[in-house]
C-alpha cells in the first residue's frame, strides 16, 4: 500500500481522515434529485452523517418538455442542516 499523505493537520491514510481535514472549511454536498448543498461542515460520523452551518441549498429542475431541455436553479438558504446518510 502507498505511503500516507502528509497533511497541513496530520496524515491521510483513511477516506474519512480527508473529511476530518475540511472541518471548519466551507463543502459542497451532492444529494440526490438534482440537489446540492454548500456550507461549512462542523461534524461527522463514521457514517458519513453530516453537520452544515450557514447552508444554502441549490436545486437543478431540466424542464424535459422543451426541445432546448433548459435547466433551471433554485437557490435558498436555509441555514444550520444535518445530512444523515
Amino acid at each position: 500500500m502507498a505511503d500516507a499523505e502528509e497533511g497541513p493537520t496530520g496524515s491521510v491514510s483513511e477516506p474519512l481522515d480527508l473529511v476530518r481535514l475540511l472541518l471548519d472549511e466551507v463543502v459542497f454536498v451532492k444529494l440526490r434529485g438534482d440537489r446540492e448543498l454548500k456550507g461549512r461542515l462542523y461534524a461527522y460520523d463514521s457514517h458519513m452523517n453530516l453537520v452544515l452551518g450557514d447552508v444554502v441549498e441549490t436545486i437543478y429542475l431540466i424542464d424535459e418538455d422543451d426541445e432546448d431541455e433548459d435547466i433551471k436553479t433554485t437557490t435558498k438558504k436555509v441555514g444550520n442542516v444535518i445530512c444523515p446518510r
